[in-house]
């Protein structure tokens, strides 16, 4: 399936999912764990492969009827900016580096688009949301961080040798290694200092991950097994760990009470 058929269902199972407005209070099974993913990963280590390999694997071990798995990637800030009935365009303002600031700081003066810390604080509750209602792999954007709270997620990083990502960026971009080694130099450098700037955390820190795989030594058919198989043991421990009283919260009294 084509990175493009993978967004056209994302975006239609969220559709299905997903309210403007009382969200919180409306999810369906509130008694239940919604399991997510999020990978946070270093530039060309394979998370868009990874994510569109989970998506199968999910909805077979852990789908339920009408509640399909979506990868989201890239195209998680243009949802988030529809959910707030922005236009897509803003998203060049909102690229997991600080050099965006130059330009977002333009578009507020010229009243271009709001404050550049409202559009990513509309993106940050989008992810929150979409954490909330489950079955959702979510890639950058700090949600690692920021759905953090949520037992239910499952948090991996993926990494690569700065070799092997080189070859994977001249591949994907033809074109030569320097152009190849500078973009990933770039776009590492943005992400480590978004989490700096933005949440006083070092991606690096292995300690934030449940799992950190190396795609160097381990295909992402592998990876994507692995994470499915770590979930559902997580999963399995939330279960069994819940106060025996948990589901008599959600029963509504009797007509006569």
């Amino acid at each position: 399936m084509s990175h493009h058929a993978y967004l056209e269902r994302g975006l239609a199972v969220l559709e299905t999912r997903l309210k403007p407005a009382g969200l919180a209070g409306q999810l369906p099974y509130p008694g239940e764990p919604r399991p997510f993913i999020t990978l946070s990963r270093e530039t060309c280590a394979g998370a868009t492969t990874v994510g569109q390999l989970l998506v199968p694997m999910l909805d077979e071990a852990l789908g339920e009827k009408g509640q399909g798995w979506v990868f989201l990637d890239k195209n998680l800030i243009a949802h988030a900016l529809a959910q707030h009935n922005l236009p897509a365009r803003l998203a060049e303002y909102l690229p997991e580096d600080k050099i965006s600031e130059i330009n977002g700081i333009i578009g507020e003066l010229t009243g271009l688009h709001p404050p550049l810390w409202e559009l990513e604080q509309e993106v940050l509750e989008t992810i929150l949301q979409l954490a909330q209602v489950g079955r959702v792999i979510l890639v950058g954007r700090a949600s690692f961080v920021v759905t953090k709270p949520l037992p239910a997620g499952f948090h991996v990083r993926l990494v690569a040798s700065v070799e092997v990502r080189i070859q994977r960026m001249m591949a994907m971009l033809n074109c030569s290694e320097a152009v190849a080694q500078e973009q990933i130099r770039k776009a590492d450098r943005g992400r480590r200092r978004y989490l700096k700037t933005r949440f006083s955390s070092d991606v690096e820190d292995v300690h934030l991950y449940d799992l950190v795989i190396n795609t160097d030594r381990i295909t992402a058919a592998t990876t994507a097994r692995i994470v499915v198989d770590a979930l559902r043991d997580r999963l399995t421990g939330l279960r069994t760990s819940r106060p025996p009283f948990e589901a008599k919260v959600e029963a509504r009294p009797s007509a006569g009470a």
